[in-house]
């Protein structure tokens, strides 16, 4: 899909590349999109910090950025601009939801543990 090494520079122009959403009719639509990343990244600070998990809000807000970027797409933007403490985080949410790519260039998928509190909340969601 995007065979380079995804960085800063080039992120921008990545994310519009994959962007898929028919009813988009504004560029302010696509950074709509794109801001849902900094949502689950707050979410997951007040997770680490208070303990209080909203276990349906981001996982509205992940299937909404694997409905337009696509699954590959969305894995690579999430840990791309999320913090290294947040992977284990991620890597739970996306594999509950068989979203998570067997590979991801910039990381080392299978050195990334998920967490084991997420994933019991996960299983118990109903």
């Amino acid at each position: 899909m995007f065979d380079v090494q995804l960085t800063d520079d080039n992120f921008l122009l990545y994310a519009a590349k994959i962007y898929d959403n028919p009813s988009c009719e504004s560029e302010d639509e696509f950074y709509e999109d794109l801001n849902r990343v900094k949502y689950i990244k707050r979410l997951f600070f007040r997770y680490d910090n208070t303990g209080e998990l909203k276990l349906r809000l981001i996982l509205n807000h992940i299937i909404i950025l694997i409905n337009v970027f696509g699954t590959e797409g969305a894995a690579r933007i999430l840990f791309h601009k999320s913090e290294d403490k947040y992977y284990e985080y991620l890597k739970s949410f996306l594999f509950y939801l068989n979203a998570l790519p067997t590979d991801i260039p910039e990381l080392e998928l299978q050195d990334v543990l998920s967490d084991h509190r997420i994933d019991e909340h996960l299983r118990n969601l109903k």
